[in-house]
């Protein structure tokens, strides 16, 4: 039987390195589908393990496999590894050496938890019935690449039992872990505007068909669907993040481009809302004399986690942690996540991590993950792990 003072002791003999590794990645912050020096870190770290370490499916993923002294059931662990396009503002001992790039949402914390948990599972393996996946997920962020690499095959063989993640939460105690059964995340869509108008001399804009005006006239209109064309009972965000146009301030633009991302809950309504948002880019543009392109991808669904999954992940953190580090969420967070597609056919689920109460949020140029949390993450990953196969043998205490 593993009890948990043991693997708390194997925590705190590791603990050090996994705070230096990961003020190492945050130092070195690597783009979606572009984090080579990334994964040649998680595989130089793990390959003197037991663990089996994988070809590539995509390129920069790293998975590993730590197999048992016999056969059961497979528990899944994953991380995401890349960060983001953002001038860091911590100016901290290990702030980013890379120019316009950052670990802003904390995958530099997931990954070190999801290294420690592996080192610390790889001492017990000779306990374990059944295998335990470790999955270092490439281009979370816009790129999805979960998505990929599931449809690659990475749950195949074998199919997991249970699958989990943590994602680093500012607002939350340090170290405290929360979750929902049901949707914790939105789906998020995004989609690309071009309005095509008429250039002209500021002084005469009468004769030009000024899309300025006509993607000013967009954006108000755009927030028509939230308001009056979906119910006031469905959480839906439609957000107009990049406007692009002109080159002088004299000068009237032929065209006018912009982007946005669309958040929603609740997968029935997602067909409805690009009709409506071409709806009425058509009718402004049409108002205007414009003429436009429009462009919409579906790319992240919701994140809906499973019940009896959230249901154990509360008993390991209530035995592990304490009762106090537990937090039952009662609404989802309109942020979105490719963990989706994990779990979309598998029971998995998706926790909170707490960076503490006074904490910026992630995707803030001043966020850094609370090291403080680190050792609170990495006993939750292995003594979730055990717990799904303490029938086969492995029995936390």
């Amino acid at each position: 039987m593993i009890q948990l003072h043991s693997i708390k002791n194997l925590i705190d003999n590791i603990l050090p390195d996994i705070v230096n590794l990961r003020h190492s990645i945050h130092e070195n912050p690597e783009l979606a589908l572009h984090e080579t020096d990334t994964a040649a870190l998680i595989r130089r770290t793990l390959e003197p393990t037991a663990l089996r370490l994988l070809d590539p499916f995509l390129g920069t993923d790293v998975v590993g496999l730590l197999d048992g002294r016999g056969e059961g059931r497979n528990v899944t662990l994953r991380a995401d590894i890349d960060a983001l396009p953002l001038e860091e503002k911590t100016g901290l001992p290990y702030q980013s050496k890379r120019d316009g790039l950052m670990h802003a949402c904390g995958h530099d914390g997931h990954t070190a938890m999801l290294v420690g948990a592996a080192l610390v599972l790889g001492e017990l393996s000779r306990e374990l019935d059944g295998s335990v996946r470790f999955v270092f997920q490439p281009g979370e962020e816009v790129a999805a690449a979960g998505r990929d690499l599931v449809e690659k095959g990475v749950l195949v063989d074998p199919v997991p039992d249970a699958i989990f993640a943590l994602h680093a939460w500012s607002g939350m105690a340090v170290g405290a872990i929360a979750s929902r059964p049901g949707v914790i995340m939105a789906a998020a869509d995004f989609f690309h505007l071009r309005i095509l108008g008429k250039g002209g001399h500021a002084s005469m804009p009468e004769a030009a068909i000024d899309p300025i005006l006509t993607g000013a006239r967009v954006v108000e209109a755009l927030q028509s669907i939230v308001a009056r064309r979906v119910s006031a009972l469905e959480p839906v965000v439609v957000s107009v993040c990049h406007i692009e146009a002109g080159t002088n301030s004299n000068i009237i633009p032929d065209s006018l481009e912009m982007e946005g991302t669309v958040r929603y809950v609740n997968p029935a309504i997602a067909k409805k809302i690009p009709a409506e948002m071409e709806r009425i880019v058509k009718g402004v543009c049409d108002a205007a004399g414009a003429s436009y392109e429009f462009g919409y991808v579906e790319k992240y669904m919701p994140t809906i986690n499973d019940e009896s999954i959230v249901a154990l992940g509360k008993r390991v953190v209530q035995r592990s942690l304490g009762p106090e580090r537990w937090v039952d969420l009662d609404k989802p967070s309109m942020g979105a996540e490719d963990f989706a597609f994990y779990i979309r056919e598998r029971p998995g689920a998706m926790f909170r991590l707490g960076m503490g109460e006074g904490t910026v949020p992630v995707h803030n140029p001043h966020f850094d993950f609370n090291d403080d949390a680190l050792e609170a993450g990495i006993v939750f990953l292995v003594s979730a792990a055990l717990e799904v196969l303490r029938e086969q043998g492995a029995i936390l205490k």
